[in-house]
Formats: structure tokens, C-alpha cells, sequence
């Protein structure tokens, strides 16, 4: 068994909800001590989905017992299908059956997805329950499992029941991400091009220069790489929890995103592949609008690219695009809050219209 790394860590400061991220390799049998000194809990409720629960719910469960926790799994479908209203209820019946009450811990082990289900199940079982995030893909660990948004789709589009739910403390082990297949490796690499895309000119030109080290899992520039992502969004969290201003700009590259993943019918997609043609779009879009410089669009997708990302959107009719935007989160009265770079490192919101986001056919020729 290889030896654990030191671990790195990036606080969130939220006043009394302040938390830390731990980051590092090899740490996952250490993470029972952690949970049970920053929640107080005294039962520890494991909620993972089946591929992840063979390999890793073993270790995490043995150190929350060996930690004084009483500790409980249960699985839950992967991806998407997991987030929805049904597989939330049925999830409250089995935290009841578990014994789960106000001195419990929800426990997500896994990917975003199962990240958002058990956080919303977490915000809203009793009424509030202590919640741990123990992220095992890369989008999780730099996006999905920091800030306290957690959420199920509706048929109509991703994410729209929710709450805002801070989880007491995230535990980042890389070496969980060995079992990840390159596919799921590259789409979660996109949340972290969008962290530096954003705000850290710098780090964009680090992932440039270290792209196919990060695709490798190569610990020395994968663990910094992590950890400025983090850091980002701890910082970007901390200045606005509730999204009334700053955090809006995370959505960089999601606005697209979510609509392409609900004319997919959130299959055959993964997130980290549409928030790629979302920011390729809207990098583009910048240019058009005038808000970024030439060459910002090329360099983004050029990265993308590399990382092997897709920087097109799917080829659907425009009317299906702009019915789909109709029910994005951002929106206020007509218009949407569209995220738009003012060059690497750089971004604001614009207040655009669906139409104004998409005036021509989806495609290369038009954004």
C-alpha cells in the first residue's frame, strides 16, 4: 500500500460555517478521524454509488468505525439518474431505516452527481443534517463538492430544486482518481480550466504547459493544479455564498452546458464535456460581442483540445437551444445572466437574451 501523502489545505470561510479542504494521495483510511472531529456526529450515513462503493466505501466505512462512528452504506444510481425527486425520497426512507437523526453525518462518496442528491437529501432530511463531501472525480473535487450547492434535476433542466448547504468539511484523496477512466479524467479537467479561464491567467498558462502531465494523474502538478482550483473557488464562495454576485461567474461555460445536457436527455454526455462546448461557445461569443481580445476563443479551445475536450456544441435546431435556455437558473425576467471572458483570467456577467446568446444556427460558423 503506498504511503500517504502530507496534506494540503484550502479553508472556506464562511463565518460559523467555515470548512477546510484536505487534498492529497492516499489519505482516504484517514478520513474517519477528520469527520468525526469537524461534525461531532455519532453515526456516519456513506451514500456512493455501486462502482465506487466496491472500491473505496470498504476503507472509508472502516476508518469512521475505527473513529468511534457507527457507520452505514447506502447505494444509490450513478450519473444523472440519481438526481431526481423520486431517488431523493427513496433516499429519506432509507436514512430513516438506518436510524439516521440529528447526531448523523451524510457521507457522499463519489462523483457530482452523488455529491448533489445526498447534500440535498442532507439540507433538507430533519430539516438539516450534518454533510461531508468525499469527491472522487475530478470535477467533484474542484467544483461540485465546494460551496454548498446541492440540488436535483427536474425534467425540464438540471439543478432547478435545491438548496444552499455547506458541508462541514471536503476530503480530497487523488488517488481515487486511478480508477477513473481518461474520459471521466478529461471532463473533469474542464472545471478546472474554467477556474483558471476565470480568474488566473497564470494558471491557465500552467495547465497549458502540464496538460498531458494532468491527463496522466502525475501527482507533482496534479496536486498544485487541485489545489489553486480549490482555492478559486473557496475564495470566489467565501466573498458570495448565495450566488448575488462574484459567484455568478462559475457559471462560466454552464449556460450551454446545461441546455445541451437537457436536449441529450442527460445521456451520452458527460457535464465536463458540455461545460467544454459551453465555454468554447462562449469564448467565442465573447469575441463577437467585443468584450475579448482575438485569440482568447483559440486559445481556450486549443487547451480544451488538448485535453481531449469537444468544442463544438451538438447539431440541434436553434429552437431547441433557445427553448432549453428558457429554463436556466440565471435567468431574470427576459434575460440571463451569460458569462463572457474579458480575456484569460478575466470574466463578467452580461445580461443577454437567448436569443441574444445564440442569434444564428448552433455550430462552428456561428459561435
Amino acid at each position: 500500500m503506498r504511503s500517504a501523502s502530507r496534506l494540503r489545505t484550502v479553508e472556506v470561510f464562511l463565518g460559523e460555517r467555515s470548512y477546510p479542504i484536505h487534498l492529497g494521495a492516499g489519505t482516504l483510511a484517514g478520513a474517519g478521524d477528520a469527520i468525526a472531529r469537524h461534525t461531532k456526529a455519532t453515526h456516519a450515513v456513506v451514500v456512493t454509488v455501486p462502482g465506487v462503493g466496491r472500491r473505496y466505501a470498504g476503507t472509508l466505512l472502516r476508518s469512521l468505525r475505527q473513529a468511534g462512528l457507527r457507520a452505514t452504506r447506502i447505494e444509490v444510481p450513478d450519473g444523472d439518474a440519481a438526481k431526481t425527486l423520486h431517488q431523493a425520497a427513496r433516499l429519506y426512507q432509507r436514512l430513516l431505516a438506518s436510524g439516521a437523526d440529528r447526531s448523523s453525518v451524510v457521507v457522499a462518496l463519489g462523483g457530482g452527481a452523488v455529491g448533489d442528491l445526498a447534500g440535498f437529501a442532507a439540507a433538507t432530511y430533519l430539516r438539516g443534517v450534518s454533510f461531508v463531501q468525499v469527491p472522487t472525480t475530478v470535477l467533484s473535487m474542484v467544483d461540485a463538492s465546494i460551496g454548498g450547492k446541492v440540488a436535483v434535476n427536474l425534467p425540464q433542466g438540471k439543478n432547478l430544486v435545491g438548496a444552499f448547504h455547506q458541508p462541514r468539511l471536503v476530503w480530497i484523496d487523488v488517488a481515487t482518481l486511478h480508477s477513473l477512466p481518461v474520459r471521466a479524467r478529461a471532463a473533469g479537467f474542464a472545471e478546472v480550466v474554467k477556474a483558471a479561464a476565470i480568474r488566473d491567467a497564470g494558471f491557465f498558462a500552467d495547465l497549458e504547459r502540464d496538460a498531458q502531465r494532468l491527463l496522466a494523474l502525475d501527482e507533482a502538478v496534479l496536486l498544485p493544479a487541485l489545489e489553486r482550483a480549490c482555492a478559486i473557488k473557496a475564495k470566489v464562495v467565501s466573498q458570495d455564498e448565495h450566488e448575488q454576485g462574484l459567484r455568478i461567474l462559475l457559471n462560466f461555460g454552464h449556460t450551454l452546458a446545461h441546455a445541451v445536457e437537457a436536449l441529450m436527455g442527460y445521456r451520452r454526455i458527460l457535464h465536463g464535456e458540455a461545460v467544454s462546448m459551453g465555454m468554447a461557445f462562449a469564448a467565442r461569443r465573447s469575441e463577437q460581442l467585443g468584450c475579448a481580445p482575438a485569440g482568447t476563443a483559440a486559445r481556450l479551445c486549443a487547451l480544451l483540445g488538448r485535453l481531449g475536450l469537444p468544442t463544438e456544441l451538438p447539431a440541434r435546431p436553434r429552437s431547441a437551444y433557445l427553448r432549453a435556455l428558457k429554463v436556466d437558473k440565471k435567468r431574470r425576467d427576459a434575460r440571463i445572466h451569460y458569462i463572457v471572458l474579458r480575456g484569460i483570467g478575466r470574466a463578467e456577467s452580461v445580461p443577454l437574451t437567448p436569443a441574444e446568446i445564440l442569434p444564428g444556427r448552433p455550430g462552428r460558423t456561428r459561435g
